[in-house]
């Protein structure tokens, strides 16, 4: 059997299952590569929200990485929670030199507001980690804890946009899930626009949204395509996942990643 094309995931672990380390594997199999993982962080989290964070120690993330790059190999990269100032230092410096698509999901807190990012950090994502990334996928609230820049229509997201690009990513994808109406999300790398839209279902069982829009989004540019089709192919599937969305414990349940392979049935 051929060899999947191998996607790495560095961020934090989700106790819960829904977001984290655990979402980005489970949307990685669904969109058919091989994910491999550096934990960064573990949480102590369920539906109701995150309990304790503990980082893991600088060198057991250079291990991690160092483990899967130098032996496996990656073909896409996507980050997530990187808790403090120094481990984003690190990770960004072991990204620069893979020459692979690298999607920076800039996460600062979670689902239920819990601070997921040590404020000293933001700096170094500013500095170090933004210039690495192929695609920057903030949404609104990590738009103005990053830029300063708040979103209040969509008009405002290029805004945001202009301000993201700044620090460096060759794309942003401003995610404008907080804004009421149609879920929007803009893509630019500054000339090109693509707005993305999608219907708006309700359902309250979100948890784990960024990690698996940011996840599928690498999944896509590891099977070879361009970043515009690889977002719309990603927001496509997290569309899906939003509406399969189901409760778990007593808070806001996770997304389906699932829900394309059960639709699909047995072969």
């Amino acid at each position: 059997m051929p060899t999947p094309p191998r996607v790495l995931t560095v961020a934090g672990s989700d106790s819960g299952g829904g977001a984290g380390i655990q979402a980005d594997l489970k949307t990685m199999l669904a969109l058919g590569v091989h994910g491999m993982s550096v934990i960064t962080a573990v949480t102590a989290q369920n539906s109701l929200g995150v309990r304790g964070a503990w980082e893991l120690p600088a060198e057991a993330v250079t291990a991690q990485f160092r483990a899967v790059a130098d032996d496996i190999g990656v073909q896409a990269v996507k980050t997530g929670m990187l808790a403090t100032a120094e481990i984003v230092e690190l990770v960004a410096g072991l990204l620069a030199g893979t020459g692979v698509p690298v999607v920076v999901d800039p996460v600062g807190v979670s689902k239920h507001g819990d601070p997921l990012l040590a404020a000293d950090a933001l700096h170094a994502v500013r500095t170090r980690l933004l210039p690495v990334a192929t695609v920057a996928t903030p949404n609104l609230p990590e738009v103005a804890q990053i830029t300063g820049v708040r979103v209040a229509t969509e008009t405002d997201m290029r805004r945001a946009a202009a301000a993201i690009l700044a620090h460096g990513p060759r794309w942003a994808l401003i995610k404008g899930g907080h804004l009421p109406g149609e879920a929007t999300d803009l893509l630019t790398d500054g000339t090109a626009e693509h707005w993305l839209r999608a219907p708006r279902h309700d359902n309250r069982h979100t948890h784990g949204t960024g990690c698996t829009l940011a996840s599928a989004i690498a999944a896509r540019l590891a099977h070879g395509d361009a970043v515009p089709d690889a977002v719309a192919a990603a927001k496509e599937y997290v569309t899906g996942a939003i509406a399969a969305g189901f409760p778990l414990g007593a808070g806001i349940g996770p997304v389906d990643h699932g829900h394309g392979m059960r639709k699909a049935g047995p072969s």
